[in-house]
This record gives C-alpha cells, sequence and structure tokens, in this order.
C-alpha cells in the first residue's frame, strides 16, 4: 500500500508542473480574451480572433524583459525566499524553473548534442545532451553524465557513460532535440548523413 501511495505521489509531481503551467496559461487566456470581447468589441464593432493569444504573448516577452532588469531583482530574491519556505511548492517551482533554464534561461543545460555508442557489436547509437562532463565528485573518473529525451514525450533518462563513447555532434542542439523527441520524423536542416553515418 506505501509503494501504491509512493507512485501516486511520484506521479503527481511528474504531471503537476506541466499542468499548472498550462492551466496558469489557459486561465490568463480566458481572462485576456474575456476582457477584449467585453471592451473591445463594443469600441471596434468587431471580434479580432486570436487577438488575445497575441496580447499574451506580447504581455510574457514584456514581462520577461522586464524580469531581466536589476530592479526586479530584489522582488525576485524576495518571492523566491517565500516559496522556498513552502515544501510542496518550493519542489514544484524549481523543478519548472531547472526545467525552463535548462531549455530557454541564461544557462541552457542541453546544448551539447552527442551520440553515444552503448553497443559496438551490433553498432547502436542513442541520441542525447552532456549536462555534465566531469563526475569526480562521485569518483567516477572518465565517466560523463548525458540526458536522453524520450520519443513523444516531455521526460527523459539520465545515464552515466564512459566518456570515450561519447562523441559531439555538428548539428544545433534545437534541431538534435526535436529529431529525438519526434522518434526520428523531424527532417534535419543539415545533411542527413550527420546522424547516421557512425564513425569508424
Amino acid at each position: 500500500m506505501k509503494k501504491l501511495g509512493s507512485y501516486f505521489f511520484q506521479g503527481v509531481l511528474l504531471v503537476a508542473p506541466v499542468a499548472i503551467i498550462i492551466y496558469i496559461l489557459y486561465s490568463v487566456f480566458v481572462t485576456v480574451d474575456g476582457w477584449l470581447i467585453d471592451n473591445l468589441k463594443p469600441v471596434v464593432g468587431v471580434h479580432i480572433p486570436g487577438l488575445g493569444i497575441i496580447i499574451l504573448v506580447v504581455s510574457l516577452t514584456i514581462l520577461g524583459f522586464i524580469g531581466q532588469t536589476a530592479l526586479v531583482e530584489p522582488i525576485k530574491h524576495l518571492g523566491e525566499s517565500f516559496i522556498k519556505r513552502i515544501p510542496l511548492l518550493n519542489l514544484l517551482y524549481t523543478s519548472l524553473k531547472d526545467l525552463f533554464s535548462a531549455f530557454v534561461g541564461n544557462e541552457k543545460k542541453f546544448n551539447v548534442p552527442v551520440k553515444v555508442h552503448f553497443n559496438k557489436e551490433n553498432n547502436l547509437w542513442k541520441l542525447g545532451f552532456i549536462t555534465k562532463d566531469s563526475l569526480e565528485e562521485f569518483d567516477m573518473e572518465g565517466m560523463t553524465a548525458v540526458y536522453f529525451p524520450h520519443s513523444y514525450n516531455f521526460s527523459g533518462e539520465l545515464y552515466v557513460v564512459p566518456a570515450d563513447r561519447v562523441e559531439k555532434l555538428s548539428l544545433s542542439p534545437s534541431e538534435v532535440m526535436k529529431f529525438v523527441v519526434s522518434g526520428g520524423v523531424t527532417r534535419l536542416d543539415g545533411p542527413e548523413d550527420k546522424l547516421q553515418k557512425p564513425e569508424k
């Protein structure tokens, strides 16, 4: 019974961050779109489809710009210190923050695409991203941490592999990420044999 409860909470923690983001964005969109219909339509005389999405995107972009200024830093630190005092909220917030910063933040984590030779006998490779070059603090010299995204999903797995089996790719991180997540369906902008041709 305890294991079932543990699985349940693991599922909640896995789904909650994405669900919260979707809910917040949906709520903001409905609020903005409703406000536009109530206030702008009587003035203009017509409802413009998609205007709510445009305003939401522009507003978030402006907020992101303002959030990078020094004036907002004290407010951000104050808010984060408050969130860190609430265990579950802190877990969700830090998970989301790390996830987004890994993809689009100033400290991008998935910016070194690699291919890893998993099975030399059958010449099997996996595509992933280096998240940590050295693991000496774990007493694992010569090993590298590589994150492998799952296809058709927003999850992945972290593997610790021998550094000599990791080869960097001459492709952009976004291309490799799209290729893996799409299950290899996405067409690459570069030469097609970059990912498929193994080096001897």
